[in-house]
């Protein structure tokens, strides 16, 4: 089998992404969130006598010398990276290299990449072998689909987490699951990877977190899974070895996730969470009108309370993030009050709050070019523009409500919650309701002098450097140590992501504050729509 030279490249993120915590990661020493597990996890399926390296834009610039060390450029990434993965793809060919994308955006909108030499569609465990056999027969061009729901995840390898600089990121991530079994409109997980989730064996996924624990890695891991409690069978079946081997070691980690608000429901599970040492869990909430949620499929949400549902989840030790949406056809003018008055109710500090956005190949994208409303373009790929996500490039069809009224709701949800009173009060909130024990209320554990790293360097900026907000830091601080000490861990991160969230809320208001003067100027245009079906 012929020698290979392969360049993983992660393309850089919007710079308006609600996600990119650059204030924050630079304050704990890190230069972004989290590193590319698809392309790493790409890395090990390649042949052992290919040689791989990986430049992670988010964290570090491509050079010329990798352009000449590369037979290959391996690239691709979500909607907010399309720009910097087109920009790569051009430079890789002026340079002469062949280049080869996949990922999500490029398998959902494969017409964006025709450029490339290669696209490489779906997951990659049902189609990179023969990719590679392709490229080993001597083609330097092609398209190569795998069949939908049919990868087999445990046969998906431990990722190349060698490849990582750990000290770039503020955390790791692995996989355990793909699929969702709802059936949310507006989302593209089930068109990517399905309604049947399907899990990794404990073995394997243990493995993954022994491979990190030998490199040396203590901290934070995230749980990608786009719903972890999807197959609750499976992971009932696998929590209880995940708290085994956290206790064996030591609880060297300490877990985030996703999973939908019915997680609420299970105490049992609840509890095998916190055992397991799992302390966040991002929950779409969306809306908390029951006509949104029937409308856009997301009944689930309206079976139960939605801010009992997120204090019974506080009463496990773990807090949770939420998504939050403006912009559905049968939302009232009310929008803004609602979901405003949910957050605080529910005392969710981190309430991401977006446009509502159709994403390529959905049900909602399908519904709305049918009816004649779908813009014509997803307006993403501009690299020279801050409008890097829903927050500020939402709206992609002819709303139902004037559009103006739309964004001045949105910007009102944005002013009230993330107000420095309304934040570091909903955080102060979360920590009186955090039941911390077991795993998640750890504090001297094996990873104890990482956090005492990233918290040293914490309390030095939020107290000589972000001096903005550096009263009600240490007012809550204090409060949580007198009255939950074993919640300073989690508070702290919430804190902390205020440095990004408090300036960002600005922003995003200041671009739909132009947004709306532009409508009312009559400087906005209706764009091109897709043809009605």
């Amino acid at each position: 089998m012929t020698e290979c030279n392969v360049l993983l490249v992660y393309p850089r993120f919007n710079a308006g992404s609600f996600w990119n915590y650059g204030k924050t990661c630079e304050m704990v020493g890190a230069k972004y969130p989290a590193p590319p597990l698809g392309l790493i996890t790409v890395a090990a399926m390649l042949p052992k006598n290919w040689n791989v390296r990986l430049v992670d834009r988010n964290t570090g610039e491509l050079e010329e010398e990798d352009f000449n060390w590369a037979d290959m450029i391996m690239t691709g990434g979500m909607l907010p990276q399309q720009a910097d993965c087109l920009s790569v793809i051009r430079k890789a060919q002026e340079k002469g290299v062949p280049v080869a994308v996949g990922g999500p955006d490029a398998t959902s909108s494969p017409e964006v990449y025709e450029a490339a030499d290669f696209l490489v569609l779906g997951e990659a465990e049902g189609i990179l072998s023969t990719f590679i056999d392709a490229w080993n027969e001597g083609d330097r061009k092609g398209r190569f689909t795998a069949e939908k729901f049919k990868a087999d995840v445990t046969s998906s390898p431990i990722p190349r987490f060698d490849l990582l600089k750990f000290d770039d990121y503020v955390q790791i991530g692995v996989q355990y699951s793909r699929g969702c079994p709802f059936t949310c409109e507006f989302c593209d997980i089930i068109e990517l990877y399905g309604r049947v989730p399907r899990t990794k064996s404990n073995k394997q996924i243990l493995a993954e977190l022994d491979r990190l624990h030998e490199l040396g890695y203590r901290g934070h891991v995230d749980f990608v899974d786009d719903n972890l409690i999807g197959n609750k069978r499976a992971v009932k079946g696998f929590l209880p070895e995940l708290a085994a081997w956290q206790k064996e070691r030591n609880y060297p980690f300490e877990m985030s996730t996703e999973a939908s608000l019915n997680l609420a429901d299970d105490e049992a599970l609840l509890k095998m969470m916190q055992d397991a040492g799992y302390f966040s869990v991002f929950i779409g909430i969306e809306s908390p009108d029951p006509e949104v949620l029937v409308a856009t499929r997301k009944k689930q949400n309206t079976r139960r309370d939605i801010a009992k549902s997120v204090h019974k989840i506080y009463d496990a030790g773990i807090f949770v993030l939420a998504g939050f949406i403006v912009g559905f056809d049968e939302e009232s003018d009310k929008v803004a009050d609602e979901i405003s008055a949910l957050i605080e109710e529910a005392a969710i500090p981190v309430a991401m709050t977006g446009l509502l956005y159709a994403l390529p190949n959905t049900q909602l994208t399908r519904r709305l070019a049918k009816e004649g409303r779908l813009h014509a373009d997803f307006g993403m790929d501009d690299p020279d523009t801050v409008h890097g996500d829903q927050c500020t490039a939402g709206l992609n069809f002819t709303t139902v409500r004037p559009r103006e009224q739309i964004l001045e709701d949105f910007k009102k949800v944005i002013d009230r919650v993330y107000s420095p009173e309304a934040y570091f009060g909903r955080v102060q909130k979360v920590a009186e309701m955090l039941d911390m024990k077991g795993a998640n209320g750890s504090i001297f554990g094996a990873g104890f002098f990482h956090d005492m790293k990233q918290f040293g360097r914490l309390m030095y900026a939020m107290t000589f450097e972000e001096t903005t907000y550096r009263g009600p830091f240490w007012k809550t601080l204090a409060k949580t140590a007198f009255t939950n000490f074993r919640a300073l861990k989690p508070v702290m991160m919430m804190l902390a992501l205020y440095v990004h969230l408090g300036p960002f809320s600005r922003f995003v208001m200041t671009q739909i504050d132009q947004q709306i003067a532009d409508i009312e100027k009559g400087n906005w245009e209706q764009p091109t729509l897709v043809a009605a079906e």
